[in-house]
């Protein structure tokens, strides 16, 4: 079991119930594990973080220690440490 402390911006604070949260990770050791316990324990952010197919939706970012999950080079099958700084923030679009 790995305890990871997330932070949540914009919308997600309003669903996880504050800025942060220390996430229990039970089996698992990559980044995408993280992101199953996220679901997991707020089902309504699955629509907001993950695809039918199970990679990160693009109306979400994840960042670890800060840099952007879609350019690690093993994504979401990057190693997962208790002592990264994970930031969850929603896709801002515009123009």
């Amino acid at each position: 079991m790995t305890i990871v402390r997330v932070r949540f911006y914009a919308a997600f604070r309003d669903i996880v119930g504050g800025k942060q949260a220390d996430v229990e990770v039970v089996g698992g050791d990559t980044v995408g594990d993280l992101l199953e316990a996220i679901v997991v324990r707020w089902p309504e952010l699955r629509e907001h973080l993950i695809n039918d197919d199970g990679s990160l939706s693009k109306r979400a970012n994840l960042f670890v220690d800060g840099r952007a999950l879609r350019f690690l080079s093993d994504g979401l099958a990057s190693p997962l440490d208790p002592a990264q700084e994970i930031d969850c923030f929603q896709a801002v679009a515009g123009g």
